[in-house]
């Protein structure tokens, strides 16, 4: 029986680097895609690294194509590539709104419809929600559309015995914020409101993706799963 595959979008920095590290470490065949640095992500060889637009029908065609011809058949669709832009409703213009939801919602829709065919029977699917409130309007839009996908494709699968579930990052110190802009100030100064006292690391969220995917989440779908440090106690109690 051959190794379980794993198809990781997002998966040359963050949360999809480390996860796709963690997975091939426990002998997993994984292929990612990135926007940049796919030839030099520093990924472990082994893992093959497309060029993808998540935006881009014919991009996701041909890395599916390309999952099909190396991989064969999907264990696990790991549907994390996404952007975020924060920024209050008045300065959100057309662009950043279209940006935000083709390749958040439209680049996760269509990769998952195109990935259907290569999934096995009992797969695993697996979305990056993340916050959006909070961080504006038209972000906290995108984020709250993927919640009922995840939910209503879960039903969906579920008689081929797929289960899709999200996984819901809290402050996670990626590059993405460098990317953004965010001085370390900040980043440190919001991770003293954490209860665990740290942001999170994008190892975290990589083992909460490899229990999802494996059997003991065997009963797990239609769920997201929060990983905050205890962000939404305050909220909740």
């Amino acid at each position: 029986m051959p190794a379980p595959a794993a198809f990781i979008t997002g998966g040359t920095s963050g949360i999809g680097k480390a996860t796709a590290e963690l997975l091939h470490s426990r002998g997993y065949r994984v292929m990612v895609t990135g926007l940049s640095n796919v030839t030099d992500a520093g990924l472990p060889p082994g893992i093959t690294a497309v060029r993808a637009d998540a935006r881009s029908l014919p991009d996701i065609d041909h890395a599916l194509d390309q999952a099909r011809r190396d991989l064969g058949s999907l264990d696990l669709l790991f549907l994390n590539a996404g952007i975020s832009r924060p920024g209050p409703i008045e300065s959100t213009d057309e662009d950043a709104f279209d940006a935000l939801f083709d390749t958040n919602v439209k680049g996760t829709f269509f990769t998952l419809q195109k990935a259907l065919p290569l999934l096995n029977e009992g797969a695993s699917v697996v979305f990056t929600v993340g916050a959006g409130e909070g961080v504006g309007a038209a972000v906290t839009a995108a984020k709250g559309a993927l919640l009922p996908l995840m939910r209503s494709v879960a039903l969906e699968l579920a008689p081929r015995r797929i289960r899709v579930n999200a996984v819901s990052p809290g402050l996670i110190d990626t590059p993405a914020y460098a990317k953004m802009g965010v001085p370390r100030e900040m980043i440190d100064a919001w991770a003293r409101d954490i209860p665990l006292g740290r942001a999170g690391t994008p190892a975290d969220i990589a083992e909460a993706v490899a229990f999802l995917a494996s059997d003991a989440a065997a009963y797990l779908t239609g769920d997201n799963l929060t990983i905050s440090g205890g962000l939404g106690i305050h909220a909740n109690a």
